[in-house]
């Protein structure tokens, strides 16, 4: 298990290096990595996950983009919603991995995680941002804006632009309507995580260098 100690560095993906992502880009929802390495992606700790999430690409109903955004949530950690247990909010955390866990954000807006770790750890993976790259006329009518940039630059506006609600919580990421495509990232830059209170020095903030589809800039860039 990794544990992060600097503030922020840039790194590789050491398992995309180590399990390269399937050549043709026009395979099934369900060809690429076998069961065995998928479980072995999903069951680690939810920083390992989160940071080799960063290039990944994700689609609902076909509309979605690469992800360059993600934040890590571990049952130990204070910030997080499985920290006190299992509730009926946040039970799909304590599932099986590679779901889906939907909550809403003040009353307002969704937000998206995949579920990491072995089941009945409680954690998951938020996904904070995407490079759209499908989909963007369908993205363009939900978000009411036409700049690419804005569109999924944060987690309520990826939900919103790929029509993510509660309807999905608890649904599997290697089934329709989902697909997941794996891919990579040139650099990956770690931060503190935004818009939390306790644990806000941990850092679980993971985002691909150089990109202008982040949520917003991370410490060196600003």
């Amino acid at each position: 298990m990794m544990w992060l100690s600097a503030s922020w560095i840039v790194w590789p993906s050491t398992y995309a290096m180590a399990h390269p992502p399937p050549m043709s880009s026009s395979a099934s929802r369900h060809s690429g990595p076998s069961i065995a390495d998928r479980q072995a992606f999903w069951t680690r700790h939810p920083t390992a996950v989160a940071r080799d999430l960063i290039g990944w690409e994700v689609f609902v109903n076909g509309v979605g983009g690469r992800i360059v955004e993600t934040e890590a949530y571990h049952h130990e950690d204070p910030a997080s919603h499985s920290y006190a247990g299992p509730t009926a909010r946040n039970r799909v955390m304590f599932g099986p991995p590679e779901h889906l866990y939907v909550y809403r954000s003040y009353g307002i807006h969704w937000c998206m995680n995949f579920v990491s770790g072995e089941a009945g750890e409680g954690s998951a993976v938020l996904i904070r941002a995407l490079e759209p790259t499908a989909g963007l006329s369908i993205m363009t009518e939900r978000r009411g804006l036409t700049e690419p940039r804005g569109l999924c630059s944060g987690p309520g506006k990826l939900c919103q632009a790929l029509g993510v609600t509660r309807e999905h919580d608890g649904a599997r990421l290697d089934h329709a309507p989902f697909e997941l495509r794996p891919g990579r990232a040139a650099g990956v830059i770690v931060g503190p995580r935004i818009g939390i209170t306790k644990a806000a020095e941990k850092p679980w903030r993971f985002g691909e260098a150089g990109s202008r589809f982040v949520s917003r800039p991370f410490p060196h860039q600003a």
